[in-house]
């Protein structure tokens, strides 16, 4: 009865399969962004985001992590938010002191029942960016979408990772400051398709 169950789970997660992507519009100008030095990032949760900790393979939420100790899920993310895009940032050192404005929309991570018996997972990320001039408040480039969706890792894999540091905290702060350097032109253009189970 136990294997027929987690098949017909597993069933119901293929057909949750689909496309997902790390995208947004253009990269901006690093003939822009190089004259720029980030002196700031704030990272907004709007109090109307779902949250659960229910510990099931998809839960029907906005806000889903399980990479800290419980506590206040939506300072979490954004402590995670404004330490990857502060580091993809943190090379840019022009004339220029600017603040990078983030508003997040959803953070939907992976549950341990996913991380331990899903055969695959994905990090769902969404977050709008903009960026203004630190003196004058001015706005200096248009509010991006980004989509900053990531493979999550699952079983033996998630094991061995987390015995080698690279907890799921550490890959997802990595991959949004890998999206940052990109959408600032300062880094390798990130912008990609895969498929996977998820929500």
């Amino acid at each position: 009865m136990k294997t027929l169950a987690k098949a017909l789970c597993f069933t119901a997660l293929a057909a949750c399969s689909t496309s997902f992507e790390t995208d947004f519009a253009q990269p901006l100008s690093p003939d822009v962004t190089r004259g720029w030095n980030v002196v700031g990032v704030s990272v907004s949760v709007p109090d109307e985001l779902t949250v659960s900790e229910e510990n099931s393979f998809v839960p029907v939420a906005d806000i889903v992590w399980h990479g800290d100790p419980r506590g206040d899920r939506k300072a979490q993310v954004a402590d995670i938010v404004r330490e990857g895009v502060a580091r993809g940032a943190s090379e840019l050192n022009g004339p220029r002191p600017v603040n990078l404005n983030v508003q997040v929309s959803e953070f939907h991570g992976v549950t341990p029942i996913a991380r331990e018996k899903a055969p695959s997972a994905v990090h769902n990320i969404t977050y709008f960016i903009q960026a203004t001039d630190a003196r004058t408040g001015e706005v200096i480039s248009p509010p991006e979408q980004i989509k900053a969706d990531l493979e999550a890792l699952t079983g033996f894999q998630a094991i061995e990772a987390t015995i080698q540091g690279r907890t799921q905290k550490v890959r997802v702060t990595e991959h949004i400051e890998a999206v940052t350097e990109g959408w600032l032109g300062i880094g390798p253009d990130p912008r990609g398709t895969f498929e996977g189970l998820g929500r």
